[in-house]
């Protein structure tokens, strides 16, 4: 997926499929800045373009089983289907001043917690990096197209406080949260300080 590759390595798969590389760039911006998820939106990409990168760079990652909403539609909590059927979960929270993504970094959780229903489950695997920024940018998605209570609106901050341990996932961890933080076409260009990882403290990966 677009989104499991750095910005040199999406000019690199977009020459591959024989176009110039700047058209990873328009793509890029395509889907992190205007939010667009629709090839047929994106004018200034011709439709030949369009049609190869999306066949080839951007599969449905994270399909909608159900959805429950409280706090006057403010809060609203996800339940994705991946493309192996694994669920996973996420949770936006719209605040008077921000509106924060709770995402998960896996499908499942292998630490075991005895206070923690995911934990009690057993891991199932780790997600994407590709997956991860999904759930944001779904999230963001919405609320850029009002389907959120309070009108249209930004995702502020992100917290890796869903399912998993995101440090036992590190690579494809590390890797999401520089899509979230790396300026336009490359990522969403969040503020780093609007990025949480939670652990439950694994301590090399804290220390690396």
């Amino acid at each position: 997926h677009l989104m499991d590759l750095s910005g040199d390595e999406r000019k690199a798969a977009v020459v591959e499929l024989g176009l110039p590389a700047f058209r990873a760039d328009q793509v890029s911006r395509q889907w992190l800045g205007r939010l667009s998820d629709d090839p047929n939106e994106w004018s200034d990409v011709p439709a030949h373009a369009r049609e190869l990168i999306s066949g080839a760079l951007l599969p449905r990652l994270l399909t909608g089983v159900r959805t429950i909403d409280c706090d006057s539609g403010t809060t609203v909590k996800s339940v994705w289907r991946l493309h192996d059927g694994a669920l996973v979960e996420s949770v936006l929270m719209r605040y008077p001043e921000r509106v924060t993504v709770c995402i998960s970094s896996q499908a499942g959780c292998g630490m075991n917690c005895p206070f923690c229903a995911t934990g009690q489950a057993g891991l199932t695997r780790n997600l994407s990096t590709a997956e991860i920024v999904e759930q944001v940018l779904a999230g963001a998605r919405a609320l850029d197209r009002g389907e959120i209570a309070g009108g249209p609106g930004r995702v502020s901050n992100v917290v890796f406080m869903g399912m998993g341990e995101p440090l036992a996932n590190y690579s494809a961890v590390i890797g999401a949260v520089r899509r979230l933080v790396s300026p336009a076409p490359e990522g969403l260009g969040m503020s780093a300080r609007g990025v949480t990882v939670s652990t439950v403290g694994l301590v090399p990966r804290m220390q690396q």
